[in-house]
């Protein structure tokens, strides 16, 4: 069982490693709780351990190595918070595909006017009517992810960064809609999405896909 402070901390960062794949400092600190400044004590004997690798260049951050994975999964089984919360899990995987669903569906619009007419972004009406349906769409995911952070606070993390990228979205950065690896609206819910399969010790299928 994860008792220890320091295997909490253990377990926060190389889960939120697995969930991100490789997480620059802020979106590692965003996703574990874990202040940026605090970062390098918590990852360096993670280094040393053989569990995480540090990339430098263009795209630099921290992942998990191939022992750093099979560590996660054996602290995940093992995580009081996440098996007491099996149930609560559940029914939030139950309530947020079909939000899921929807989600897809207003970033395809964000992405394509038309079946053969990309968006870009030269018609401030239809892109406010857009953003405007993101924010709908968000507002579904308000409750019940509010609701599975009391039970599982991890996924409280969620909810402002969400908020945030919206923000963003509605003053103008076009980028925070839907940009891989730029903190996005639509990095943050795939985020989400992969914390959720791993959490419920599901595998990604047709239903998450829909």
């Amino acid at each position: 069982m994860v008792h220890t402070q320091n295997d909490q901390l253990t377990f926060d960062v190389l889960h939120s490693l697995r969930v991100k794949g490789l997480a620059n400092n802020e979106v590692l600190s965003a996703l574990s709780g874990v202040s940026v400044e605090d970062l390098p004590a918590a990852l360096d004997p993670l280094v040393e351990q053989g569990l995480v690798v540090r990339r430098e260049g263009r795209m630099p951050g921290s992942m998990l190595t191939p022992a750093g994975k099979t560590e996660h999964l054996r602290l995940l089984a093992q995580d009081p918070a996440t098996t007491g919360a099996a149930a609560a899990l559940q029914a939030f995987y139950d309530r947020f595909l079909p939000i899921n669903s929807d989600f897809k569906k207003v970033c395809q619009r964000w992405q394509m006017r038309s079946e053969d007419t990309p968006n870009d972004h030269t018609a401030p009406g239809y892109d406010a009517e857009v953003v405007d349906q993101l924010a709908q769409t968000g507002e579904q995911l308000r409750a019940p992810l509010q609701e599975l952070a009391e039970v599982l606070p991890q996924f409280g993390r969620y909810l402002p960064r969400l908020a945030a990228a919206l923000d963003r979205v509605r003053a103008g950065d076009n980028a925070s809609f839907a940009r891989p690896m730029y903190d996005s609206y639509h990095d943050i819910w795939m985020e989400l999405h992969e914390d959720l399969i791993l959490s419920t010790g599901r595998t990604r299928g047709a239903a998450d896909e829909g």
